[in-house]
């Protein structure tokens, strides 16, 4: 009670009936119960006066909104930033990637032929030969 030990309590009970005296004493240790309990009465009346000036309760509830609202934005961000998420999906994508890339055409596109590049060459006189030069 109050940071006080038994022993201390004790103490100053002897003392208060050494100075109060035995038929001083119970009156006495009801007006000292009284002051308490009208100090303690004081205390929670300035308190509730003080919060209904100040609109304490309805600040609370602004803060415990934001509160909620940071909370939420902050799981939003951890899975945004979660790595293992992240290189899970860099995987997949490059599995997709390859999985895109096919050795076999799919489509039909056009065939292109090979073709042999030959330079032809041919003399000015009315002589029909060629020369056939590869490359």
């Amino acid at each position: 009670m109050f940071g006080m030990g038994f022993t201390e309590i004790l103490i100053i009970a002897v003392i208060a009936i050494l100075f109060l005296g035995p038929d001083k004493l119970p009156s006495a240790m009801v007006d000292i119960a009284k002051f308490f309990r009208q100090a303690k009465k004081t205390i929670g009346t300035v308190k509730e006066s003080l919060e209904q000036e100040m609109n304490v309760s309805e600040i609370k509830q602004e803060a415990l909104a934001y509160k909620k609202e940071l909370l939420d934005a902050k799981e939003k961000l951890a899975e945004v930033t979660d790595t293992s998420k992240i290189s899970a999906n860099l995987t997949s994508l490059s599995d997709d990637m390859i999985g895109d890339i096919d050795m076999e055409p799919t489509e039909e596109k056009p065939q292109v032929k090979e073709e042999k590049v030959t330079f032809k060459k041919k003399k000015k006189n009315n002589d029909d030969k060629e020369e056939n030069i590869d490359v």
